[in-house]
This record gives C-alpha cells, sequence and structure tokens, in this order.
C-alpha cells in the first residue's frame, strides 16, 4: 500500500505532514511520489490566506474521476481548513467522494479513522473542537535532511483581528521542556545540522516554570554541531533576555524572523498587535546594538481595511529603516470569523495590488543591496540540496541566504566555505575555498 500527502502553508504545516507520514507508515504504507499510484491521498490543509484554501479545493476536485476509476483508493482531508468553521460540511456536500475528514486537534487519531473506514466502507467525519491527545507521541517521517523541525508550542492565544490561526489551532500548549531537549538531543545524534523550533508565537512558550529564552539556551548548550533557529516571535512579547541568549551561543543563528505587519499604529491597532511602530523599531535597534550582523526577516500586510495611502507610505519607510534582509509580503485575505472580514473600508484589489507590487519592489532593492555586499567575501554555507536545472549544489549561510556552487562530491548535510563571485537578487553565486 502507498501514500501520497499533498501540504499547503508553513513549516507548521510542513513539519504536521511529517507526523502524517509516520502514522501512515506504522499502518503500513509506503510513500509514493505519483498522486496516481496512491492507495490513499491525504490533503493537509492551510486557511490562512484565500489562495491556499483555492487551491485546496481544486485539487481535491480533480480527485472525483480517479476516485471514480479506483474504486479502494482513500482520500483524507485534514490540517486548518477541516478545522475552520462550515468547512466540514462544505466538503462533505461539495466533496462526497472524500472518505476521511479530520482536524488540527485529532491529527493523531488518523491511523483508527483509516482502520474505521476501512472496516465499515462509510465516510468518516471526525472533528474536535479542543486539541485531543498529545502529538508527541508520533514518530514523524523526516523530509528535510539536513534540517529538521520541532515543536515546541501548539495554538495562539493572539487573536489578531485578520488571522484564523486561535480559531483552528486553538489556544497555546506548551511542550514539557525536558521532551523538547531530548528530541533536539535525538536529531543532533542522527546528523541533523539545522534545527528549527517552532510554534505560532515561541516568544510566549512556558513550560512549566520554563521561559522561550531559558529554553533555547538549554537547546543550544546540545552537544552536535548544527545551527538553531526558531519561528516565529511576536513582537508584542520580544526580550532583551532573548537578544542576550542568541548572542551567547554560537550555535544560535544571529537571524531573526520578526513580523511587523504593518508601519501605520492605527493600522497595528485594527490588528490587535498590542505593539507600535516605535515599540518595534526599538526592538530592532537592541538587535542591532547587541548582535550587529543579525539579519531581520519579516511579514507584512497590504490593503488592511482602511488602510489610507498615507499609511500605506508609513510601511514603506519602516522598511527601509529596519533594515529587512528580506520579507513575506501579502495582500489582506479576509478569513470568515475574524474581525477583519466583518470591517467596512475593505480595500479595492487593484489599489492592494499597486501597493503590493511597491513594497516589493523596495524590500527586493534592499535585497539586492545585502546580498552584493557578500561579493568577494566569503561565508559558511550548510549544503542543503541539488538544483537540477542549474547542476549547483544550494545551501544557506547562518542569516537565509542562499548559496549556489559546484561540486565534485556530495556535499549535503555539511558546512562548506563559499567564496562570492556575484550576486543575483537574493542568491549567491561562487566556488568552495578548499
Amino acid at each position: 500500500m502507498k501514500y501520497h500527502i499533498v501540504t499547503y502553508g508553513c513549516q507548521m504545516n510542513l513539519h504536521e505532514s511529517e507526523k502524517i507520514a509516520g502514522i501512515l507508515r506504522e499502518k503500513g504504507y509506503t510513500e509514493e511520489a505519483d498522486i496516481d499510484d496512491a492507495d490513499i491521498i491525504v490533503f493537509n490543509t492551510c486557511c490562512i490566506r484565500e489562495n491556499a484554501e483555492n487551491h485546496a479545493f481544486g485539487n481535491i476536485g480533480a480527485l472525483k474521476k480517479h476516485k471514480r476509476e479506483k474504486k479502494d483508493l482513500i482520500i483524507a482531508v485534514g490540517g486548518c481548513m477541516a478545522q475552520e468553521k462550515g468547512k466540514a460540511e462544505l466538503i462533505r456536500q461539495k466533496f462526497p467522494f472524500v472518505d476521511i475528514l479530520f482536524g488540527t486537534h485529532n491529527l493523531n487519531e488518523l491511523g483508527d479513522l483509516i482502520d474505521k473506514k476501512r472496516a465499515q466502507k462509510k465516510r468518516v467525519f471526525s472533528l474536535k473542537e479542543e486539541r485531543g491527545e498529545t502529538e508527541d507521541n508520533i514518530t514523524p517521517v523526516r523530509t528535510g535532511y539536513p534540517g529538521a523541525w520541532v515543536n515546541i508550542m501548539y495554538g495562539c492565544n493572539n487573536f489578531c483581528s485578520y488571522c484564523i490561526v486561535p480559531y483552528v489551532r486553538g489556544r497555546e500548549r506548551s511542550r514539557n521542556a525536558d521532551d523538547v531537549v531530548r528530541e533536539v538531543e535525538e536529531l543532533s545524534k542522527e546528523g541533523y545540522k539545522e534545527i528549527t523550533l517552532l510554534g505560532q508565537n515561541v516568544n510566549s512558550y512556558r513550560g512549566g516554570e520554563t521561559s522561550f529564552p531559558e529554553l533555547l539556551d538549554r537547546c543550544a548548550r546540545v552537544e552536535g554541531d548544527f545551527r538553531l533557529r526558531f519561528m516565529t516571535s511576536h513582537p508584542k512579547d520580544f526580550s532583551a533576555e532573548l537578544v542576550e541568549v542568541i548572542k551567547k551561543h554560537k550555535k544560535i543563528c544571529n537571524s531573526i524572523h520578526l513580523p511587523v505587519q504593518s508601519g501605520s499604529n492605527r493600522i497595528l491597532n485594527l490588528m490587535n498587535r498590542h505593539y507600535t511602530r516605535e515599540k518595534y523599531l526599538e526592538e530592532i535597534a537592541l538587535l542591532r546594538r547587541e548582535i550587529p550582523d543579525c539579519a531581520v526577516t519579516t511579514d507584512i500586510i497590504v490593503g488592511f481595511p482602511t488602510e489610507t495611502e498615507d499609511e500605506f507610505q508609513e510601511t514603506l519607510s519602516l522598511v527601509k529603516e529596519a533594515g529587512f534582509a528580506s520579507a513575506f509580503m501579502f495582500i489582506y485575505s479576509p478569513r470568515t470569523g475574524t474581525k477583519a472580514a466583518a470591517m467596512e473600508g475593505q480595500i479595492p484589489e487593484e489599489i492592494a495590488k499597486d501597493r503590493l507590487s511597491r513594497l516589493i519592489d523596495a524590500v527586493n532593492e534592499q535585497t539586492r543591496q545585502i546580498s552584493a555586499g557578500y561579493v568577494g567575501k566569503s561565508c559558511e554555507i550548510l549544503c542543503e540540496g541539488y538544483d537540477e536545472r542549474k547542476k549547483l549544489y544550494l545551501g544557506r549561510d547562518e542569516y537565509g541566504r542562499m548559496g549556489y556552487f559546484e561540486g565534485e562530491k556530495c556535499l549535503i548535510g555539511k558546512f562548506v566555505t563559499l567564496q562570492v563571485e556575484r550576486a543575483n537578487g537574493i542568491s549567491l553565486y561562487g566556488s568552495i575555498v578548499k
């Protein structure tokens, strides 16, 4: 029996797909790259933005004919979209060929749901309002070597007015600190070279009496030659203590993802972000002062309800002042059930697209300047893979810059010193220093 998993969304979902693969392996399935040859197809969905949701619906719908021709095929839909209010019933009605539906709160039950489907030949829909048994006992099928993800917490308490996450992933729940450290130790022993601690807001982690800076400090003390990253940090909980821990340990990458979302205080207030432009820039100044070479990446939303051109200009000016290494940039996407979706003053699409285009240009210009600064210098790259199209190895430095280079032997999972000869946007090209 063979499985194929279709994943949408962020690193959190990618890691959950590794857990889904772990469950399927326990049930006797092996991975199949070709969706047409799979005996079970699992969609791990995302509903953070409308595009991801529409993409998932389109791909699920495309299997109708395939299901008709392959009667024993099992189609399962899980993840955020399945947990979103009203979506389960929509899937039930719109896609009668979907066999299993499960949400973010009962991922660990997938194996039992498959058994139930096989036994009764009926559709199995199982959703919970609150998170059930822990996922910590699932052995994931790691797919990102030399990198690995480690959940330190689940859910979110922030209720940003545009965000559906607290509604589909529930309230914050932190893992036991000893369990997290033990998992990092195991990954180090297995040879993973970059370990990323994951949470919707890692800064609010609280494992008993252990704070996030304390947990990060413990993880950085684990023996082994690996890099340590974390995401995502919420600016409202950012602290000098966290900066001190980053500064203290060579293992921790001098790179932090700190989503700002907007440069306007009025818009930040409407977004329910609980910080101001000034506080955010103070945090950037603290990083620059204590860790001068720290790279900061961010998320930015344009076209939030009632956003004016002047307020968009405030975002552009913040981008310049903060000096972001790169940014994930989006047009505001209304999510049913969030406060922002019901706000008046929704921005016309053509205006939002124009603002996004100008924002991308501004960020890309900064990115090109940073990349140009690498030329003629050397940097340490962790080789992550091989680009068949370019016929080059590729990997990132600790600041997240992607480097491409030739190699005579397999270098994946190795740290190499790259002499940068040219730069193109966010990409660096060069030769390995022997």
